[in-house]
């Protein structure tokens, strides 16, 4: 009982520092502040940001149910944060306005950008199963 106790602990306090890296790298990366923006009332850049949490932490919690090991659940979760922010990328190169448009609040593409982080996130997680 004492070595699953230590087993989640261990995941969910992992979890939480992934968590917050990849909350680092990927407000580092995007061109604009997001919390100031969020601050101000911003919902394209909410929208935005938190469809990539979101999709980042289905993955993440699919390396844990999945992983057979600790440093596999670690190498997958630092794989779920390649692949959201080359989605973001990927995406901002697709349609150069994104940042523009998340910026001046256009609710839209904030909710586009999040939402296809998110599915992206889905898929990521259902690929670890």
């Amino acid at each position: 009982m004492l070595l699953m106790a230590y087993a989640y602990l261990l995941h969910l306090l992992s979890g939480l520092v992934l968590i917050a890296i990849f909350f680092g790298i990927y407000t580092k990366i995007t061109p604009f502040d997001e919390i100031e923006l969020i601050r101000h009332g911003n919902m394209a850049a909410a929208a935005s940001l938190a469809g990539a949490i979101v999709g980042f932490c289905l993955t993440l919690a699919s390396s844990v149910l999945h992983s057979d090991t600790y440093e596999l659940f670690l190498a997958w979760s630092i794989g779920a944060m390649v692949v959201q922010t080359a989605a973001y990328a990927v995406i901002t190169r697709m349609l150069p306005q994104m940042n523009d448009a998340i910026e001046h609040n256009n609710v839209a593409m904030g909710t586009l950008m999040g939402t296809a982080s998110l599915a992206l996130g889905i898929i990521n997680a259902a690929c670890l199963s």
